[in-house]
């Protein structure tokens, strides 16, 4: 493809050199640049892409596209300058991989909680009803079986619609996607088509980089006001912020609720540790889920697959036989007679969804003992509110360490303690070093009680000093009830 087709979506500052010439790659990362490629001098939040301009020619560029123009120039390199390489990159991406959404029914998922449930779960449901998909999300990407690791929720543009590409010529029909609000705000999905979005719902997280909850819900927003009229919306009426992500939106809408008039609707006719019985309008299904907050996003999926032309009947048909994603109220037997359950869950919202999931199970037969922490390096003012979600609903309560990142764990805990006053301090302690917190919990707990392991969910590692190390909490739990055996 010539860099003048692939300028065409789009109104350049001033072109230096031959459009002409053709461009073999595009990339963002000036290591990963070969010979022919365009680089996209990205200005990010940690650094600045134009610092590797020079690096992105001696490994062979051809054209580079930027913001500001370098001092010095060569005769046999192209270079475009735009007002916003942000916003250029996913028009550059989308054109040079051949516009792959427009070839797929994508679907994109965003909130604060249950992104990745709800779009694997289309994933798996899809494929049960004989179709080719895709999957994006936070645990793995797939393409139909094969999977690929991921490091964001949402990847760069580029990498993005390379992936969609290789669905498209996999013979995939639907991808669907977490859209982060990072994604969002810095338009990694821009120049994508998406068939229909789903809202989940919305509390603090992430204002580290929004600075502010208006900031965060904005990007959310901004989502759904890019959506065609053509695509479909599907919003939670159940949350405060569910109408307001549509209010101008061109989509057709659809609300879904468990509490209220909606157009698709739920209630819990029964609920055990091994799944509930559920009533979706009007037809009964029994599901491998268990909270409240599950009832939501399975009516997402409902929603989402009924806008999608399938049936009510083979919808709750493939339904039940769905099961929980890996580190999503993941419960691990314990031979004593207690059930220990791990869970991604990482903000304070999180926090309370899975443990008013755990007592509607237990119904005041059993103690509930919780293991949490909080990450490094992110949004501080969420730390003391974990720690009073997890005491308002917890026996006890032990603060240990998350991914502590380039932080002092125990700086980390002692923010989380600052929360809680003398009476609430009476059910915590702080054990620093996870594996003994997780130990201590299991050494607390009797039969019938149930110790939730919160934070890590489906994370094989603890990120410590930039460095991350193998740590399961499924595997830790796993060693210790072995051990007393």
């Amino acid at each position: 493809m010539t860099l003048k087709d692939l300028l065409s979506s789009m109104k350049p500052k001033a072109v230096i050199g031959n459009e002409d010439i053709d461009i073999t790659g595009v990339n963002i990362d000036s290591r990963r640049i070969g010979k022919g490629h365009l680089f996209v001098a990205m200005v990010g939040t940690q650094v600045d892409g134009h610092q590797f301009i020079s690096k992105a020619i001696a490994q062979g560029a051809a054209a580079i596209l930027c913001e500001r123009l370098p001092e010095e120039t060569y005769e046999d390199v192209t270079y475009v300058q735009v007002d916003s390489t942000e916003d250029a990159v996913g028009k550059v991406a989308t054109l040079f991989y051949g516009d792959p959404s427009r070839h797929l029914k994508l679907v994109g998922v965003t909130g604060t909680n249950g992104k990745t449930t709800i779009a694997t779960l289309l994933y798996n449901m899809f494929r049960k009803m004989g179709h080719k998909c895709g999957l994006l999300s936070t645990v793995c990407n797939y393409i139909e079986d094969e999977a690929i690791p991921t490091e964001h929720t949402t990847p760069d543009p580029i990498e993005l619609n390379a992936l969609l590409s290789r669905m498209v010529e996999a013979g995939c029909e639907y991808a669907f996607m977490e859209c982060s609000s990072h994604a969002i705000a810095q338009k990694r999905i821009g120049g994508l088509r998406f068939a229909g979005g789903i809202f989940t719902n919305l509390t603090r997280d992430h204002l580290d980089y929004h600075k502010t909850f208006e900031n965060y819900r904005d990007a959310k927003k901004a989502f759904f006001d890019s959506l065609s009229k053509n695509a479909f919306a599907i919003t939670n009426a159940d949350d405060k912020n569910g109408l307001v992500m549509v209010q101008n939106c061109k989509a057709q809408v659809k609300t879904y609720s468990i509490r209220q008039m909606a157009d698709y609707r739920a209630r819990i006719l029964e609920c055990h540790f091994e799944g509930m019985y559920l009533e979706i309008d009007g037809n009964e299904v029994g599901v491998q889920f268990i909270g409240k907050f599950n009832v939501s996003n399975l009516l997402a999926v409902y929603g989402a697959a009924r806008m999608l032309g399938k049936e009510p009947q083979d919808i709750l048909v493939a339904m039940s036989t769905l099961h929980s994603v890996n580190g999503r109220l993941d419960p691990v037997r314990s031979p004593e007679g207690y059930t220990a359950i791990v869970d991604y869950a990482h903000t304070p919202d999180a926090l309370e969804n899975v443990l008013n999931a755990i007592h509607e199970v237990l119904n005041g037969k059993g103690k509930v003992i919780t293991v949490c922490g909080a990450g490094g390096n992110r949004d501080k003012g969420k730390r003391p509110l974990m720690a009073q979600e997890a005491v308002k609903q917890s026996d006890r309560v032990i603060i240990t360490s998350d991914n502590p990142r380039f932080e002092e764990p125990q700086d980390i805990i002692n923010d989380m303690l600052a929360g809680l006053n003398a009476q609430q301090m009476k059910k915590v302690i702080s054990i620093a070093d996870r594996k003994e917190a997780i130990r201590a919990a299991c050494m607390m707990a009797g039969k019938g009680d149930v110790i939730l392991v919160a934070g890590k969910g489906h994370e094989n590692y603890q990120e410590i000093k930039g460095v991350k190390h193998h740590f399961d909490d499924k595997e830790v739990l796993r060693d210790i009830f072995m051990n007393q055996q």
